[in-house]
């Protein structure tokens, strides 16, 4: 064992709340080792653990998923593929993002009288309806693979 930590002082090095704490472990997500007191004790292992959470996280991946990349004495199990997709995936998001904002600082900027003789504001309006429609059709094959 590398060492034992309450959730107080584990929730002040985390920034996380306990009850958050006590979720992720509701989930299978970290595992407490025992008790002193009142208070749940972990491994302090179970830090980068909460590290590594929060990176899954922010990339995108849903608990459930985080929860199967976890294995005990935190380890991680990271599928490269599922990675890579990912990673894909904001890239993609990115370069979206970035030509959106170049359209809303252009359209911001524009000399023309009105946004809709502007060429530029116009392709902006194209790529977010697009957007929008593709997002569409991915709820709505999404809710027709439901059972």
């Amino acid at each position: 064992m590398m060492g034992a930590i309450d959730i107080s002082k584990l929730s002040k090095k985390s920034g996380l709340p306990a009850s958050t704490i006590r979720f992720y472990e509701e989930k299978n997500l970290i595992k407490s080792i025992g008790r002193n007191g009142l208070k749940r004790t972990f491994d302090t292992y179970v830090l980068e653990q909460l590290e590594f959470i929060a990176l899954g996280q922010r990339a995108g991946f849903s608990l459930d998923e985080i929860q199967s990349m976890l294995t005990t004495k935190g380890r991680f199990e990271v599928n490269r593929e599922s990675l890579t997709a990912r990673a894909q995936e904001i890239a993609q998001r990115v370069k979206q993002l970035v030509a959106i904002q170049r359209c809303l600082e252009h359209a911001a900027k524009c000399t023309a009288e009105r946004h809709s003789e502007c060429p530029k504001f116009q392709k902006l309006l194209r790529i977010a309806g697009k957007d929008q429609a593709r997002k569409h059709k991915t709820v709505i094959t999404a809710a027709a693979k439901r059972p």
